[in-house]
């Protein structure tokens, strides 16, 4: 167990039978998802391949996670569909290309340190609905596309032998482990179907009925595309959507590492890690990428947690594309399909459930949201941001609440209003509505010491009332505002009373 502990680096101790392992499980189980998403796409295979090949290779490397398995995802390549429909391969390859560039700016400029502001809620819904993805997507491999192009579902015998071999394989993966954890009960399984169907010539669906998936080396290339500005508005929409899809859900991957090894990751490394991946994938051929949950849990399951295990995983699809494709193809899709219900179930957070009758109702809302759009439109980007933007809503809106205010009149007639909580633009209104300009003394002070001014709305608001009080010749003071508050306030037509040593100063710790 100890040679198993979460690395960072190759300076410590390294389980390499773990890397080694894991990274075969890996290989197994991204093959079918490149290929399956490739061929979505109207691509031919090996665009899949090279791309798990490539995005997997220089994110083991240079990425800021280890543990994490990047490869040809389909959050990224759906986004680019109707652009590979309406302009073909260069353009994509050439979109690709300006993703990897947004995504490596984002990590220079280091601002992928903005996913922490996703809620855990969130992140609840974002496992749950991508887990309900996965399963639904293991679910398909029961249809089988008949000699007229129409897919159905399997009938008969062979519904009866995928199920029966499903079945095995997550009893494999289950039990497997409760005997020895020496070996990835993954790859075992996969390598105990195989020899069963092969050993009694079963007929089965196997990856061959796929694609196929043999090929050689990735020649470099650089699209042939008009470099002009009539191309980069083309192309720069499909960029920016894939570039923000590919980062959301690699960072959010990266978070659930971290959560899972109990360590920290580099999520700014990530970005730029990401951003080379891509865009060597548009110079050699692939489809371009980001992380991939599901394979990164293989990942983790079978042991790993360092580096190695990724790089052998790329390296396997290499050498499966140049010289062992034929072996490969041969493998049962039920093996591969019991691997990843398993990888489903495991993703799913269940306590997420024990939980909800102690989770406040809007994160029970928000987890909920998130995992519908999630299943539902299968854009998890899309998803992430309707979850973080609610999320900030109903912050806004209990902070809104919570501002009140304290009122008393000194012995020299002064009356003081002592504010509690934010001044913002949701707390605007109330704020405004406890003051009474008409019939409060000539000299009015508003005591800050328990809030803050946040915004511009809370700026205006502030000079409106000292305009209404100054409507009727009195004046209002701003007390023991913040330094920063004061900058904010200099436009305010108001006289601030500003007590230096007792003011907080606010300042944010810059990311190291």
């Amino acid at each position: 167990m100890k040679n198993s502990i979460a690395l960072f680096n190759f300076s410590k101790k390294i389980n390499y039978k773990n890397e080694l392992l894991a990274g075969l499980t890996v290989a197994m189980t991204m093959i079918p998802e490149s290929l399956s998403f490739a061929i979505l796409a109207g691509l031919s295979p090996l665009t899949g391949l090279y791309a798990a090949f490539m995005m997997g290779l220089v994110t083991a490397v240079f990425g800021g996670r280890p543990g994490m398995v990047s490869g040809g995802a389909g959050a990224t390549i759906v986004v680019l569909i109707a652009l590979i429909k309406s302009h073909g391969l260069d353009y994509l390859f050439a979109t690709v290309i300006l993703a990897g560039i947004l995504q490596a700016l984002v990590g220079i400029f280091k601002w992928g340190k903005f996913v922490r502001l996703i809620p855990q809620p969130v992140m609840y819904g974002f496992l749950n609905g991508l887990a309900v993805i996965i399963f639904m997507a293991q679910v398909e491999q029961f249809k089988i596309t008949g000699t007229n192009g129409v897919a159905g579902w399997l009938q008969g015998t062979p519904l009866y032998i995928m199920s029966g071999l499903v079945a095995l394989t997550i009893a494999i993966v289950y039990f497997f482990p409760k005997i020895t954890k020496a070996v990835p009960a993954s790859l075992i399984a996969i390598v105990m179907v195989f020899a069963l169907v092969s050993g009694f010539g079963i007929q089965t669906k196997t990856v061959a009925d796929i694609a196929s998936i043999s090929g050689s080396l990735p020649d470099f290339h650089i699209p042939g595309i008009p470099f002009s500005l009539e191309t980069l508005q083309i192309i720069f929409p499909y960029a920016l959507i894939m570039a923000g899809v590919g980062l959301i859900e690699s960072l959010l991957t990266l978070s659930m590492v971290d959560e899972i090894t109990n360590s920290k990751g580099n999520a700014n490394k990530e970005s730029v890690a990401q951003g080379l991946a891509n865009i060597a994938n548009g110079f050699f051929g692939g489809m371009g990428g980001c992380a991939m949950v599901a394979q990164t849990l293989v990942n983790l399951n079978a042991g790993s947690r360092v580096r190695l295990s990724g790089i052998i995983a790329s390296i396997t699809i290499l050498i499966i594309i140049l010289v062992g494709a034929p072996f490969i193809e041969k493998i049962p899709m039920a093996a591969l399909v019991g691997v990843m219900m398993m990888v489903a179930i495991s993703t799913f957070q269940w306590v997420s459930i024990s939980i909800i009758n102690k989770m406040p109702k809007s994160d029970i809302f928000v987890g909920m949201t998130v995992a519908l759009v999630t299943i539902v439109l299968h854009n998890l980007a899309l998803a992430v941001l309707v979850g973080v933007v609610i999320s900030a809503l109903v912050f806004a809106w209990d902070n809104a609440k919570r501002i009140r205010a304290r009122k008393y009149t000194d012995d020299k007639g002064i009356k003081y209003y002592e504010i509690f909580g934010p001044l913002f633009f949701g707390s605007v209104t109330a704020f405004t509505d406890k003051f009474d300009p008409v019939n409060d003394p000539e000299q009015t002070v508003i005591d800050f010491k328990e809030s803050r001014i946040v915004d511009m709305s809370a700026i205006d608001a502030l000079d409106k009332l000292s305009k209404r009080y100054a409507q009727y010749n009195k004046q209002l003071h701003l007390k023991h505002l913040s330094e920063d508050c004061r900058k904010m306030l200099k436009n305010a037509q108001a006289v601030i009373e500003v007590n230096i040593q007792e003011d907080p100063t606010y300042k944010v710790m810059p990311e190291k």
